[in-house]
């Protein structure tokens, strides 16, 4: 059973959000949930390779805990123990695929904002606090998700836009952290971390950045004993 010693009443994670000078966003899972849409996705792309692979919730479930979708689609080939691995054209190629469908389905409507988000960065915007995103996804994903949650024109709200292919090493590791602390110039402890997931606290704990955890459906039994707040959703807290 985690420990829930340092985790905060909702006042108190409101008080935490408010204070912090930016604001800084995990995509899939923190935003929407969109978890399920990216396996919808990724089996799409199979289906049309002629893989026969079918990832069931189960075992997406298990894959999530490698990110990033390339990452995730070598390591699942691996665990099959087949001879000849799947070149990087192969994967680049299912991965386009993958991204294509996924913004298919985003564009359909099906995936609104996450209970409290767009309360949470309209009453940020107002305050004068900077809103900036550091995720594994790509781009794309992150522009499929918010040009149909937020409008077009919605990057102009965020300070900075960090992706997983801006970086070096994928979260655990707190590259994208890092990068957006240097692109806002200020300090880790000026801001707030919004994340669903442990990979995702480890990443902004590493570059001390205080996490709060928004439980999503797919990570709601990871460990979060490190977060300064573990919520159900953000509704309530601008």
């Amino acid at each position: 059973m985690q420990a829930e010693a340092a985790i905060l009443a909702p006042s108190g994670a409101a008080d935490l959000i408010r204070q912090a000078a930016a604001l800084i966003f995990d995509v899939d899972g923190t935003l929407a949930e969109t978890e399920e849409l990216h396996r919808q996705a990724f089996n799409h792309a199979f289906s049309h390779h002629g893989l026969g692979w079918e990832w069931d919730r189960a075992v997406y479930k298990d894959l999530l805990r490698v990110t990033g979708g390339k990452e995730r689609m070598r390591a699942y080939h691996a665990r099959l123990r087949i001879a000849a691995p799947l070149s990087d054209a192969d994967i680049a190629e299912l991965h386009r695929i993958k991204t294509a469908h996924y913004a298919g389905l985003i564009e359909t409507g099906c995936c609104p904002l996450r209970p409290g988000v767009a309360e949470l960065l309209a009453a940020a915007q107002a305050r004068g606090q900077r809103l900036a995103i550091a995720t594994t996804t790509s781009h794309g994903n992150i522009d499929a998700l918010l040009s149909q949650a937020l409008g077009t024109r919605w990057a102009a709200d965020f300070d900075v836009v960090v992706a997983g292919d801006d970086v070096q090493h994928k979260k655990p590791a707190p590259d994208v952290y890092l990068e957006v602390l240097a692109r806002l110039k200020l300090d880790a402890s000026d801001c707030v971390a919004i994340e669903d997931s442990a990979n995702g606290l480890i990443a902004a704990s590493r570059a001390n950045i205080p996490v709060l955890i928004t439980r999503s459906m797919f990570f709601r039994d990871d460990d979060f004993s490190d977060a300064q707040a573990v919520l159900d959703d953000l509704a309530g807290i601008g």
